[in-house]
C-alpha cells in the first residue's frame, strides 16, 4: 500500500472517526485548525492528525480530501476547495440529495479534480461492523483502500454519481424522519391533554415502546440542528422522484424547533421539548 495524504474536513464527531480509521489504514490525515473551535483541536490532537493550518496548505499537501461536514455547507465547502485549484480525489461523504451531490461534482471537476460519491450510515463508528460509507463513482474502488482497516466499513455500489447519495437519503429519510414525527406526536398528545392516555396505549401487553419515544425524543436534541438541512435534502431527493416532499419539509420543522438545545449542558426533560416543539420557528 503507498501512503498518501489524505484531508479530512471537518473533524467532528463523525469526521474523526472517518479520520481514524483512514489513519488506522497506514495514511497520513491533515486538517485545518484555522478557524475552529476548542472542541475540535481536542478531537484533532487526541487521535494525532496532522495540522495544515489552513485549507491552502491542506489542498497542496493531500492528493485526496475527504468532505464530511453539515449538509448545507457541502457545496460551499467544495466551492472552496475548487477555487484553490486542487487537482486531487474528492470525497463527499455529507448528508445531500443525488441532485446536489452532482452540482458539488461539478464543481470539484471544473478544477480538474476527480468525484466521489459517499454516504454514510449509523453512528460515528467505534468498533467494525456498526458503520458504512457507501461508495459510488469510477475511483470509487481506490477511495475504499483508505477505509480498509475500520472502524468505518465500506461498500462500493457503482460507478454512477449520486447513487449512495440516494441510498442515504432514504435510509435517513426512515430512521430521522420518523423520530421527528415521533416528536410532533408527543407534542400533539401534550396539547390535547392526552398524553397519560397515549402512554397507556402504548404499555399495553408489556410493550416499551411510551419510554422508548421520550428517550428518543430527549436523545435527538443532541443533534436536531443538524438534521434541519438533511430533512431538506431528502424532501429535495423524494421531489426528483416524483414523490411528495412534504413529509420531510414538516421534519425540517420539528428540527428546527428543537435546534434551541444544541448546546444543552444536559439532555432536556420531555416536558420542556414538548413546550419548545409547540412554537413556530422564528
Amino acid at each position: 500500500m503507498n501512503q498518501r495524504k489524505i484531508g479530512i474536513l471537518n473533524p467532528g464527531n463523525m469526521g474523526i472517526r472517518v479520520a481514524a480509521t483512514i489513519q488506522n489504514t497506514g495514511h497520513d490525515v491533515y486538517w485545518v485548525s484555522e478557524g475552529r473551535g476548542p472542541q475540535t483541536h481536542k478531537r484533532a490532537s487526541e487521535i494525532g492528525l496532522k495540522d495544515a493550518q489552513n485549507l491552502k496548505t491542506l489542498c497542496a499537501t493531500c492528493t485526496a480530501i475527504v468532505s464530511v461536514c453539515p449538509p448545507h455547507a457541502a457545496e460551499a465547502v467544495a466551492e472552496q476547495v475548487s477555487a484553490l485549484g486542487f487537482k486531487g480525489l474528492y470525497l463527499d461523504a455529507n448528508a445531500v440529495s443525488p441532485q446536489r451531490t452532482k452540482q458539488v461534482a461539478q464543481v470539484i471537476q471544473k478544477a480538474g479534480g476527480d468525484f466521489v460519491d459517499g454516504g454514510i450510515i449509523g453512528n460515528p463508528p467505534m468498533e467494525r461492523g456498526m458503520t458504512w460509507l457507501y461508495l459510488s463513482g469510477s475511483r470509487a474502488d481506490e477511495v475504499a483502500s483508505f477505509f480498509t482497516d475500520g472502524p468505518l466499513e465500506t461498500s462500493v455500489i457503482g460507478e454512477e454519481i449520486g447513487k449512495a447519495s440516494a441510498l442515504k437519503m432514504c435510509y435517513a429519510a426512515y430512521t430521522k424522519g420518523t423520530t421527528a414525527l415521533l416528536c410532533a406526536i408527543l407534542a400533539t398528545a401534550s396539547a390535547y391533554h392526552v398524553s397519560e392516555e397515549l402512554y397507556a396505549e402504548w404499555s399495553r401487553n408489556g410493550s416499551t415502546f411510551a419510554e422508548e419515544s421520550t428517550e428518543k425524543a430527549r436523545l435527538v436534541t443532541k443533534k436536531a440542528w443538524r438534521f434541519i438541512g438533511e430533512m431538506k435534502e431528502i424532501s429535495s431527493t423524494f421531489q426528483s422522484a416524483g414523490l411528495p416532499g412534504g413529509f420531510h419539509e414538516a421534519a425540517a420543522n420539528v428540527y428546527t424547533r428543537m435546534e434551541g438545545f444544541k448546546d444543552a449542558p444536559s439532555l432536556p426533560t420531555i416536558e420542556t421539548i414538548l413546550e419548545a416543539l409547540k412554537h413556530e420557528p422564528q
